[in-house]
Parts: structure tokens; C-alpha cells; sequence
């Protein structure tokens, strides 16, 4: 059944009227929300307009003080561009620049929009640079300074041009992680480094170093800077050894007392443009703030909160929001005293895994990594429109593989084992128990090398009953194994086939009971990491990222199997209702209809870096996904037609819910098919 919500968001697409039936109509994001959030902007002259910055390279919009978000964009069509600055023209609200840069390697650049936010272009000056800091001046938004790796930039134009105005080739100013001007003198310009803070007077043509001698502790990443607006002596930085303040402009530096030792890394510093005594500390353990210009502060929320940056609402103090890493936008109506969570639309999550109630479709699950105690399991019980999280007594454990057995238990594999849900709580369910004698010596002895060619073969001739079984002596077996410590591997795949369950895990093979209880080491498959498992019928089919194995008797005798020639590493593979064997990679999707005797390819799936196949029983087809086409497709069986969906998204995988589809995106979360703008259907092998 389609969820009320859900036929809703259609309905409104089918009303549009000016979509013609075979247009691409991009999917709606409904989250699991949060995830990581990067920096915040507001319109001055409206501050509940607000825009957000991701790690992801989207930009979100917020028209009610961030109660609620919106995708805007995606700067630079790129995927990992960090934007941790914002500017909003106060002239000109519709005129935006973001600060953007990667994280693994060098580049990024300045990126301008003249129509809020819609479109960007790259500013050529600045294409390549890796900006780490931007701010504006308070008198002439004109004038506007950058910090890149290489060093500091300024414009004068409102960011048509860009001149170096440190030292150009300076081995002491770069790699410039923060800067300031001046509220009163607009060639006063401060810049911190990954080393220590300097300063300009004079537009920079000279620079001093206002670092060890002035009070900061020698090599400290500077990621902060504020100036008092009506006092423009008061300076506060931050850096990697604490927080100092300032009362001559920067000659000297005092730090600051009460905050501990363990969060003095402070990303953020925010002062109150009210009461600017009040300044907010955002770091990597939480959020401290002091009422009376740094002599006491106070710590405002737990220590597991990375703050990246602060919103103090110039029209409400009280009004205070957080964007943080995991927990995505906190807000506070309290002046900081309290926090909850404000991510309605805004979704920044890495989904990993999926799984759906057999006996009820509309509620499914899906589990995220790289999110620690803000992420986990989530579970929707519409069908996928709204999320909540299921992850208590996970300890912040990264999930990449979910799986329902037949009487409804839901187990997550985690990088440290396997849990069940039980009653809203997890609880380990990896105990190993020694596997029997008998199945880890027999079926070896049963089978011949072969190539894998004639393994092939072997086992089609096994499934048809031609080849004769062979009587093996009965070995001794263990009558009661003992139960081994819980498994501590990192579980890769959770496939249920019939009765019993199969986990891929960097320990190997296991298999579970039916209810996932207990488990068992697999001794007949001789491979020690196991990364991808498919099941059906009996077929048991797994793969490390370049050796296929299949097994047609659950798993008591296997063949190692060849893949594709072309196929240089696997990312994905499944088995059909047909008994087929799909392995796809970089190369693209291959299907075998002979136990992986020949491998062929169909020539309208055009298709290449596969991330997902899954083969949909209820629909009778196989679904394919890959991270460089929005595209999703859907290969019917028996007769091999290919139907396609544009997503407009990147996607891991995508899975059927009811008489509609949900994919994972790469970096944003959960979208659902607007069911009502199927695309058109092509056929042919």
C-alpha cells in the first residue's frame, strides 16, 4: 500500500500538468534526517531566510529560522565539495558566494550565484584553490577576503576579482583555515594558519606574526576568528591548544579558562550580536559558552557533539542553531540552555543497508555508517516517507548490512558482529558455535578440482540429478559444540534464503539459524573474507572483490566459478528466480543463465560501476544500480526487458516497497519513486 504522504507528494507531481509522460522527475528525498552539517548563512535583512552548507556540496534553504530545510542546489555538480562559508550580499540577497574545498586532496574554489542560490558558477581566479575561510566586511560588502592553502585573497568588486595579498609562495601564510577584517578599517585583516595567527594593517603589504610572543601556544591551528564589532580591540581566536582573547588588537593573547582540555579543539566562535560579551564556543566535545567575555564558561550540551558552526539570530538570541557532525541542525529556543533536533527536509546520511517486514511491506529499515550514536538503524513504517531512529544499545556501531527473517527478527551486521532487535533494543547475536565435524571435511572430500569452467558444468549436471552422489564415511561430530565468543568481524551481507540465514562477514562465511541466534563458520567454503552473498532456492552465491563461489546445495558443496573476463572487480551480485547469477562492477552488469559457465550482458543495460543488484521477487525482475548515472533499471523476467526509472540521484541500490520503489542515495539519504511518471519501457538482450 502507497502511504497517505507518500500519494500526496504523487499527486502533486501528476497535477503539475506540464510533465510529459516520459520526462525525468527526480525523487523525493525524505530522509532518514541529520547527518553532517557544515555552516550556516542568513539574508540580512530577513533572518529566518537562512541557507545551510554540507559536506556533500548541497546547499538547503530554510525560510522559517531552520524549523524546516530544503534542497536548494549542488554546487559545482559535485558530491564532495565541503562548503563551510556562506556570503550573502547584504546589497543584493539574491547575490551568494560559497567557499568550497575536498577533503582528501587539494582544490575546490569560490563559487558565486546571482539568483539565491539556484545556479553557481565558478569563479575563475579562485578555480583550483582550496578556500578554508571567507568573510566580508561590515562596511562595504564589496570587500570580501578568502583563505585558501596557498594564502589570503581579497576583492574589492564584490568578488569579480580576486588578488594575493600575503606573500605569494609564503611557507609561513598558508594553508589560511580562518580570517577577519576589521569592523572599522577594512585594511585591518586577520588570518589564521595551521600554525599560528598573523595580521595586516595596511591592506596586506605587510604582515606580522602575532603568534608565540603574543601568548599562543607555538603551533596551533587557528580555526577561528571574531572581532567586537564596537570594540574592535577584543579578539578571539581559536585554535587546536584553546581559546584566547585579545584586548589591544591582537598584540597580546590571554587564554581563556573553563573549558577542558579535551574539547579546546573550537571550530566555531560565534558572538551574540546583542549582547556581545556572550560568545559561543563550538567544539569537537560539545558547545560552551561564557556570559561575561571569556572569564567563566559553561558547557551547554554533551561532549559528543562535533560543532562546525553557530547561528545566533540577530532578531531573537534566544533563537540559537548548531550544525554539527552526524546530528545534522540543532535548534535551541532558550539561548542555548536546551537543543533538539530541526532536520525536517535536510538530510545528509550514508545508507548502507535495507530490509523490509515480510509480513508487513510499508514498514522497512535501513542502516547508516559513519554517524556513531546519531545513526545506526533507522525504521519507517510508511513505507520509507518518514524515519525514526532504532538504534539503541548499538554504541554508535556502523551498519552495513540489515536482513528480516521469516518470523519478522531484524538483524543488523555491524562492524563489530551481528545484533538482533528485540522488544526496540539491540542485543549481539553472533555467538559462534564449533561447526560439525562432518560438514567441514565431507563435502571437500566429494568434489574434484576442477577448473573453474568444468565446476561449472559439474554443478548444472548436479542439479539436474546426472551426477551420482558419493557415499561418505560418516565422520564423528561433536553432540554438543561449544559456544564460541561472539563474533566480533565486520558483517558485509545478511542474506535469509528458506530457513536458514548466510552472513558474509572478513571472517568468512557463516550460517545462522532461523532466527539468528546462533551461527556457524561455513568450514566447506575455504574463503576468508567474504564481501557479497546472494541466495535463492538453495543457490547460494558469494564473492570476495574479485573470486565468484557458488554453492547449490545451501552451502554443503562448493565451485569456485570464473567471473566476466572484462570484469576486474565485483561490487555487487544476486541470483534470479531463473537460477541466474548476476555479478556486476566497474565494467558493468553480467548475467550468467549456466552457473557461470558464460557470462553474457544485455545490450539495453547500459550500465557501468555497478553499485547494486538485487533481484525483487514480488516483481520478477533484477534491479541495478551504478554511482555514475542517476539512473535506475529494472531487467524483467523471463524475457529480459529492460525498464528504466531517472532517478536524478547517485545511488547505492534500490528496493521495492509495496507498489513503489526507494533508493539510497550515495550521501543524502532515502528518496521514494513518485510512482506515477514511470519512465518509458525498451526491450531486447
Amino acid at each position: 500500500m502507497i502511504s497517505p504522504l507518500l500519494r500526496r507528494l504523487v499527486c502533486a507531481v501528476a497535477l503539475l500538468g506540464m510533465v510529459p509522460p516520459l520526462a525525468a522527475v527526480d525523487w523525493f528525498p525524505l530522509g532518514p534526517y541529520g547527518g553532517d552539517a557544515r555552516s550556516f548563512a542568513a539574508d540580512p535583512h530577513n533572518p529566518q531566510h537562512l541557507y545551510l552548507g554540507t559536506a556533500t556540496g548541497w546547499i538547503y534553504e530554510s525560510e522559517d529560522g531552520g524549523a524546516a530545510w530544503k534542497r536548494l542546489s549542488l554546487v559545482g555538480k559535485r558530491d564532495d565539495l565541503v562548503i563551510d562559508h556562506i556570503l550573502v550580499d547584504p546589497l543584493d540577497a539574491k547575490h551568494l558566494i560559497v567557499g568550497a574545498f575536498f577533503v582528501d586532496r587539494d582544490g575546490g574554489g569560490l563559487y558565486e550565484s546571482h539568483d539565491g542560490g539556484v545556479t553557481w558558477y565558478s569563479q575563475a581566479q579562485m578555480r583550483g584553490q582550496s578556500v578554508r575561510s571567507l568573510a566580508g566586511d561590515a562596511g562595504d560588502s564589496k570587500i570580501m577576503v578568502a583563505g585558501t592553502l596557498q594564502g589570503v585573497y581579497r576583492t574589492e568588486d564584490s568578488g569579480a576579482h580576486w588578488t594575493l595579498i600575503s606573500p605569494e609562495g609564503s611557507t609561513e601564510i598558508h594553508n589560511v583555515q580562518s580570517v577577519a577584517i576589521d569592523p572599522v578599517d577594512p585594511n585591518v585583516i586577520y588570518a589564521g594558519t595551521w600554525h599560528l595567527p598573523w595580521k595586516t594593517v595596511d591592506g596586506g603589504a605587510h604582515w606580522t606574526n602575532i603568534g608565540v610572543k603574543q601568548g599562543i601556544i607555538d603551533d596551533s591551528d587557528v580555526f577561528s576568528i571574531v572581532i567586537d564589532p564596537e570594540n574592535p580591540q577584543t579578539v578571539y581566536a581559536s585554535a587546536c591548544s584553546g581559546i584566547y582573547k585579545s584586548v589591544d588588537a591582537g598584540e597580546a593573547f590571554t587564554k581563556v579558562q573553563g573549558i577542558p582540555n579535551s574539547a579546546r579543539r573550537t571550530r566555531k566562535l560565534a558572538m551574540d550580536p546583542q549582547h556581545l560579551d556572550t560568545v559561543y564556543a563550538g567544539t569537537t566535545e560539545g558547545l560552551y559558552r561564557t556570559l561575561t567575555g571569556g572569564s567563566i564558561w559553561s558547557s551547554m550540551t554533551g561532549p559528543e557533539l562535533i560543532i562546525n558552526d553557530v547561528y545566533i539570530d540577530p532578531a531573537d538570541d534566544n533563537h540559537v542553531l548548531l550544525a554539527t557532525d552526524r546530528a545534522g541542525v540543532l535548534v535551541s529556543h532558550d539561548g542555548g540552555v536546551s537543543f533538539e533536533p530541526s532536520n525536517t527536509g535536510f538530510s545528509a546520511r550514508q545508507v548502507t543497508s535495507f530490509a523490509a517486514d515480510p509480513h508487513r511491506p510499508s514498514i522497512v529499515y535501513v542502516g547508516v555508517v559513519n554517524d556513531k550514536d546519531a545513526g545506526g538503524v533507522f525504521v519507517s513504517r510508511d513505507g520509507g516517507v518518514r524515519w525514526k531512529q532504532e538504534s539503541a544499545a548499538l554504541a554508535g556501531r556502523d551498519v552495513f548490512s540489515l536482513a528480516t527473517t521469516s518470523d519478522g527478527t531484524v538483524l543488523a551486521g555491524t562492524g563489530h558482529g551481528i545484533f538482533r532487535l528485540d522488544d526496540g533494543l539491540w542485543a549481539q547475536s553472533g555467538a559462534l558455535t564449533a561447526a560439525p565435524v562432518e560438514a567441514s571435511v565431507a563435502p571437500a572430500a566429494s568434489l574434484k578440482k576442477t577448473k573453474p569452467a568444468r565446476a561449472s558444468l559439474k554443478l548444472v549436471a548436479q542439479k539436474k540429478g546426472a551426477a551420482k552422489k558419493r557415499t561418505v564415511k560418516p565422520r564423528a561430530v561433536a553432540a554438543d559444540p561449544k559456544p564460541a565468543a561472539n563474533l566480533d568481524a565486520v558483517v558485509y551481507a545478511l542474506v535469509p534464503d528458506g530457513d536458514a540465514i548466510f552472513a558474509g562477514t572478513s571472517q568468512g562465511l557463516l550460517k545462522g539459524s532461523s532466527d539468528g541466534s546462533s551461527w556457524t563458520n561455513v568450514a566447506s567454503l575455504k574463503m576468508p573474507e567474504t564481501r557479497f552473498v546472494a541466495a535463492r532456492r538453495g543457490t547460494v552465491m558469494v564473492s570476495g572483490l574479485r573470486r565468484i563461489e557458488v554453492s547449490l546445495d545451501a552451502g554443503e558443496r562448493w565451485q569456485r566459478v570464473a567471473p566476466p573476463e572484462t570484469l576486474t572487480q565485483i561490487s555487487a551480485i544476486a541470483v534470479d528466480e531463473l537460477g541466474n547469477l548476476w555479478v556486476g562492477g566497474r565494467e558493468g552488469a553480467f548475467y550468467s543463465t549456466d552457473n557461470g559457465l558464460n557470462w553474457k550482458t544485455l545490450n539495453s543495460l547500459y550500465v557501468s560501476q555497478v553499485t547494486g543488484i538485487f533481484f525483487d521477487a514480488a516483481g520478477h525482475r533484477v534491479l541495478v544500480t551504478a554511482n555514475n548515472s542517476t539512473v535506475a533499471f529494472a531487467v524483467h523476467l523471463p524475457d529480459y526487458k529492460v525498464n528504466f526509472w531517472d532517478t536524478g540521484w547517485d545511488l547505492r541500490f534500490v528496493r521495492p516497497v509495496g507498489n513503489h520503489l526507494i533508493g539510497a542515495t550515495m550521501y543524502d539519504g532515502v528518496v521514494v519513486q513518485p510512482v506515477m511518471v514511470d519512465s518509458a519501457m525498451v526491450g531486447g538482450k
